[in-house]
């Protein structure tokens, strides 16, 4: 939605937290969907047992069409609520200008100049060491 969808959905922001918290949140989490052949008891213990939902959604292009691969959606509840809020966060910035920017020049047909645009992504290595400098970003 470019920052342009209905009230309360008007800003995007940029959120880095610590690369200990995102491992955290992924040690402690379950699918947003049970496996299959699961059992519905089963199922109810796992979502119990995990303050934390994995979801992976189609990733889009900068003309919003679904691209081959997933990009990692990741809601949090419970404990994780807290240590997000009280531990993890190291900077939040507020990047709606930025997507503003970008919406424009793809409305304009400008592409290549939009995907200049782009924050810079990496890959998510789970064996990296990590370090100070290593944050993950959620926008």
């Amino acid at each position: 939605g470019w920052g342009f969808k209905e009230e309360g959905q008007k800003r995007i922001l940029a959120i880095d937290i610590t690369r200990e918290g995102f491992e955290w949140a992924l040690a402690h989490s379950c699918p947003s969907h049970p496996d299959p052949g699961m059992s519905h008891d089963e199922w109810d213990q796992l979502k119990r047992r995990s303050p934390v939902r994995i979801q992976w959604d189609p990733e889009r292009d900068l003309l919003l069409r679904p691209l081959e691969h997933r990009a990692i959606q990741i809601g949090l509840s419970k404990e994780a609520v807290q240590k997000y809020t009280g531990a993890w966060i190291e900077q939040i910035t507020d990047i709606t200008p930025l997507a503003h920017a970008i919406n424009r020049l793809v409305a304009s047909g400008r592409i290549d100049e939009a995907k200049l645009s782009l924050p810079q992504e990496e890959v998510y290595d789970p064996h990296s060491v990590a370090t100070n400098e290593s944050r993950l970003t959620s926008s």
